[in-house]
């Protein structure tokens, strides 16, 4: 399929989100469409989805103009589209949710599950996406569900996949495997367009690289381009791609972590003896393969999952098993992992969710009552501050960009008085000038004099933040070393070897 777009505009109220788009995606090309959040992106690929109509220009497939009034027209047209936050059904099984909408019949209109699961285990097999049919989708881990998502837009036989932001909430194992996929399906003459922030992903993956500013069209690259032309090209000016701080200068502890046992959802113990101290002016960062109980043992510290046995400290107070609420009015900052789950209410403004750790308190409330002026002025003031890319304080939060959506958080944890910070994942979903900016205020946090925790997927922004590196594997700390270690090692003690057992 050639897929072409033509003057493709698009606008919000006084917002243009998409101005005069000229793109070309060729058959068996995966194209990159590269920006900050909040560029336009996604607002691009809901038009090409039918999710969204475009005020002015044109989409053309193998020439022909189309008018894709909603996604149905679209999945007809050959197009399939894998969101960044999956569209789920999450108690269904792999197959239910692939043929939901579409769904196989024999004699007397009878459902035909057998049918659909051999054409999963058929698509599966041809492109490398083993995944059992039968097995429910909310007990798979996430780059599982992705593959679930690409299959059924391969089981409606879709010749161009638009996939958004795909590697956003995977690890860098689940990401390679992505990559390996993607190669597959073009491979077979299938094209991809592939929304990304990422520019090291960008340039492994991608044939073609354009990069969208403000809603258009800076240019069209080749993957060759150098990592700071193209951040350079996103951004408007030049960026720094690595974190400037000076050396620590550590103090007494304030965030501590005795001998932690914490059960995940199963009752297994997934944190099994952890202990940890985190002192005041350094960053320590949490380093591991997702699913070694980092997770919980960040839960176990925020009060958002029970404590078994153990004890965790907070500026020298016991604040074990305390509710969420008494462990942030202590001092604790925390960004979490699942920002639409447990770090925002979609639902709410933007101005509502930058205090919602703070509702009760001045200046935002008086007496019981709040302080309407003082919520939109903070709003106004973070925004600003944080570069975050909404047409009001008072859009609901819903209406973001994921990347925007968590910048509000970011924002909301970061400009309050704080004891200590716990991170986790603090910059997934951003861009590169975004990363800047978040990586600069934890420093700030930590230059200021408190506590910090990071946890995060990305071995680079480990390294790059930590003071100290701590390594997570099956439950328990396997070292804690200084971030001048060797990649090669620090990936040993990933996978519970140590760095004298290979030589």
């Amino acid at each position: 399929m050639r897929l072409e777009l033509r003057g493709i505009t698009k606008k919000f109220g006084s917002l243009t989100a998409n101005d005069r788009i000229d793109l070309v995606v060729e058959p068996g090309q995966i194209h990159c469409l590269l920006g900050e959040n909040g560029a336009g992106k996604s607002t691009l690929m809901n038009v090409l989805f039918g999710l969204l109509q475009a005020d002015e220009g044109e989409i053309l497939i193998d020439g022909e103009p189309v008018r894709l009034a909603n996604s149905g027209d679209a999945v007809r047209r050959g197009i399939g589209m894998v969101h960044q936050h999956f569209m789920l059904v999450p108690v269904f099984s792999v197959a239910e949710n692939v043929v939901l909408g579409f769904e196989p019949t024999r004699s007397l209109d009878r459902l035909d599950y057998a049918r659909a699961r051999e054409d999963i285990r058929s698509v599966s097999r041809e492109f490398g996406l083993e995944v059992d049919p039968d097995v429910t989708v909310e007990s798979l881990p996430i780059g599982l569900q992705q593959r679930v998502e690409i299959i059924k837009a391969l089981g409606h036989d879709a010749q161009l996949l638009i996939l958004d932001e795909p590697t956003a909430v995977l690890t860098p194992q689940e990401a390679d495997a992505l990559m390996a996929i993607m190669r597959s399906l073009t491979a077979t003459g299938k094209s991809i367009l592939f929304i990304s922030h990422k520019l090291k992903e960008v340039r492994h993956v991608s044939d073609v690289i354009t990069v969208i500013r403000a809603g258009r069209v800076i240019g069209t690259v080749p993957p060759t381009a150098s990592e700071n032309e193209l951040a350079a090209m996103m951004v408007g000016r030049e960026v720094s791609l690595v974190v400037d701080k000076t050396a620590a200068a550590p103090r007494e502890p304030v965030l501590e972590v005795r001998d932690l046992v914490v059960r995940d959802d199963r009752g297994l113990a997934v944190v099994d003896g952890v202990s940890l101290a985190v002192r005041a002016g350094e960053i320590v960062a949490l380093a591991g393969v997702q699913g070694n109980g980092q997770t919980e043992l960040v839960e176990a510290i925020t009060g958002l999952r029970h404590v078994e046995s153990g004890s965790v400290l907070l500026g020298g107070r016991d604040v074990t098993n305390r509710s969420p609420r008494e462990i942030l009015d202590a001092g604790l900052g925390h960004i979490p992992e699942d920002r639409q789950r447990d770090g925002a209410v979609l639902s709410m403004s933007v101005a509502d969710n930058l205090v919602l750790n703070t509702p009760r308190r001045a200046p935002f409330a008086r007496h019981g009552t709040r302080n309407l002026r003082a919520v939109r002025d903070n709003a106004e003031t973070q925004v600003e501050s944080f570069d975050v890319r909404t047409s009001s304080v008072d859009a609901p939060l819903s209406s973001l960009s994921g990347g925007n959506q968590q910048k509000v958080i970011v924002a909301r944890e970061l400009s309050r008085p704080l004891e200590a910070l716990v991170a986790s994942q603090p910059t997934r979903g951003l861009d590169v000038g975004s990363i800047e900016y978040v990586h600069r205020e934890i420093v700030r946090v930590r230059d200021e004099g408190h506590a910090v925790l990071i946890v995060s997927s990305e071995l680079d922004e480990v390294m790059a933040l930590g003071d100290r590196v701590a390594v997570m594997f099956q439950g328990r700390i396997t070292g804690v070393v200084d971030p001048s270690t060797s990649r090669e090692d620090v990936g040993l003690l990933m996978t519970g070897s140590t760095p004298a057992e290979s030589r």
